[in-house]
């Protein structure tokens, strides 16, 4: 696969799972590419990939990343939301959609660890994902790797047209953001939840869907503080990644 001006990224995902102290029971990951009326997760065994973008090389469509999905997994994790007073529903049809099977293809390539993917709310409701993500934190005793993906820059106008009129702002919300991550977890989410506050948080985020993976995360997190493992400078625009525990 090639990554122009991505390589630093690519790099990181590649080393990531060297830095886990062990491998992965299963993975619970949230994209910002699924956006449902209550939390959903996928309960297929096989679950298909969705080539949800348009326009790109005949090649990335013939991608394949054929992890298994795992049905008690899913409804773990619905059992954990339900005693939580967090309604929610399983799919068996829906896919892993390209905001999960391309970070896996460079992160996990084998494609041998279940992979259960669950959506965010249509509502855009921060304190909703991040209250999702507590209830799911005790995954994480199972050796359930918990994974938000997203951008922690996301305006596409500005970011392929290579327009520079948001690259300082770029920075200052991604400062704040690092700020907030690495931040003690009462105080990290209490400036998650209220990130529109941020320098320039609705230029970076004209729509949030992109970033509020990273609140179920921080959720989850529960008492551990997060570290920035990933920077870089992409077409102007600075982008981050963050390690919770």
């Amino acid at each position: 696969m090639d990554w122009p001006g991505w390589e630093n990224l690519a790099a990181h995902l590649q080393g990531l799972a060297i830095t886990l102290p062990r491998k992965p029971s299963g993975i619970v990951v949230m994209s910002g590419h699924w956006e449902t009326s209550v939390p959903t997760v996928t309960t297929a065994a096989h679950p298909p990939l969705i080539y949800d973008y348009y326009g790109f090389p005949e090649h990335t469509y013939a991608l394949k990343y054929p992890a298994p999905g795992s049905p008690a997994l899913a409804a773990h994790v619905q059992a954990l939301l339900r005693q939580n007073d967090i309604a929610c529903e399983g799919d068996a049809t829906r896919g892993l959609d390209h905001g999960v099977f391309i970070p896996f293809l460079l992160a996990f390539p084998d494609a041998d660890i279940p992979v259960i993917e669950l959506s965010m709310s249509a509502k855009l409701d921060a304190a909703q994902e991040m209250r999702v993500g507590q209830a799911l934190e005790p995954l994480r005793q199972d050796n359930i790797l918990i994974i938000a993906t997203g951008m922690s820059y996301h305006n596409l106008r500005h970011f392929m047209s290579g327009s520079p009129r948001t690259d300082e702002t770029s920075v200052q919300f991604d400062t704040w953001l690092r700020n907030t991550a690495e931040a003690l977890p009462a105080e990290r989410n209490q400036r998650l939840l209220a990130w529109e506050q941020a320098p320039g948080a609705r230029i970076c985020h004209p729509r949030e869907e992109h970033l509020l993976p990273l609140m179920f995360a921080a959720g989850a997190a529960g008492h551990d503080r997060g570290v920035r493992t990933y920077s870089d400078i992409v077409m102007g625009k600075a982008l981050s990644g963050f390690r919770f525990g």
